[in-house]
């Protein structure tokens, strides 16, 4: 059976084993930060910044823009994303999630436009156990960018790989936000198709579930196309950087709690801490249940 079938079977502990030999796997890649995919970036978040000119610093997470995967088209697999196993284990689940991830920038050593960053990547960890809803597997990987001042960023990033969605599966009990009621500053979005369109545009994102409605509902289950969690990430700390343009940012965590989806507005909000050395960020949907939480350390 591929690797990619939505009625892929459950996992079982040589299955497991397999994939664990993925762990201390590496990659390293290079690639030139160049003005245009930012450029397009600012446009997609309505944003009126002057065009990025050489030296100029990458925003935090918007290096997201590149290190692209560019698998070939016979490549593809029916989810549309590149078919499972080389760098990443080929876990036999037909649900991807990006469910979070924590970073760390390297103080004044900023990715810029105009250079050539090298991006190592590790194979940090992989996990498995098994939901109410059946097999999960989640994959940690590490990396670690770099120009020729040295290290810039390091990133790890959480996958997690899903059954596929049966009827009668239970639904996660949605959360309220820690901090309802208490947020600074409130945006409200509406992720309509246009907009995914254009992140998975930007970020060369071929995976269904963002912009094929009939295949997100009927070979995914879900109710509508879903947001990308990078770009929950990036509309969070695109919050942060209209309400305090100022600031530098030492440290981001970030996890995804609930699926967000193109059928309503939903918001995104912030509060600094008393001290103004942390900002707590999170995202609901219309329902006003969270759905990613961040936080963030600013450098002081």
């Amino acid at each position: 059976m591929s690797h990619d079938s939505p009625a892929a079977t459950a996992l079982d502990a040589t299955a497991v084993t397999r994939l664990q030999q993925w762990v201390g796997r590496t990659e390293t890649l290079d690639d030139l930060v160049c003005a245009a995919p930012l450029r397009g970036l600012a446009a997609t978040l309505d944003r009126d910044d002057a065009p990025p000119i050489a030296g100029a610093p990458v925003p935090p997470l918007w290096h997201w823009l590149f290190f692209l995967p560019q698998a070939r088209q016979g490549e593809i697999g029916p989810d549309g994303h590149p078919r499972r196993g080389g760098f990443l284990p080929p876990v036999p689940l037909p649900r991807r999630m990006w469910a979070g991830g924590r970073l760390r920038w390297e103080g004044a050593n900023h990715l810029r436009v105009g250079q050539m960053v090298q991006r190592v990547s590790t194979i940090r960890s992989v996990s498995h156990k098994s939901g109410r809803s059946g097999d999960l597997v989640f994959v940690l990987v590490e990396h670690r960018f770099g120009n020729e001042a040295g290290l810039a960023l390091t990133e790890e990033h959480d996958i997690v790989y899903r059954a596929a969605a049966r009827p009668g599966d239970p639904a996660p009990p949605p959360q309220k936000p820690p901090l309802a009621g208490q947020a600074a500053w409130s945006r409200a979005i509406m992720p309509d198709p246009v907009l995914l369109f254009r992140y998975s545009a930007l970020t060369f994102n071929g995976h269904r579930i963002h912009y094929d409605r009939s295949y997100v509902t009927q070979e995914e289950g879900y109710p509508g196309l879903v947001v990308h969690g990078p770009l929950l990430a990036t509309l969070l700390m695109d919050l942060l950087r209209r309400e305090l343009p100022q600031a530098r940012v030492a440290s981001l965590e970030f996890r995804a709690v609930r699926p967000t989806f193109d059928l309503h507005p939903f918001t995104v909000h912030g509060k600094p801490s008393d001290d103004g050395r942390t900002v707590a960020l999170w995202a609901q949907d219309h329902e006003g249940w969270l759905t990613m939480h961040a936080s963030v350390e600013l450098v002081p």
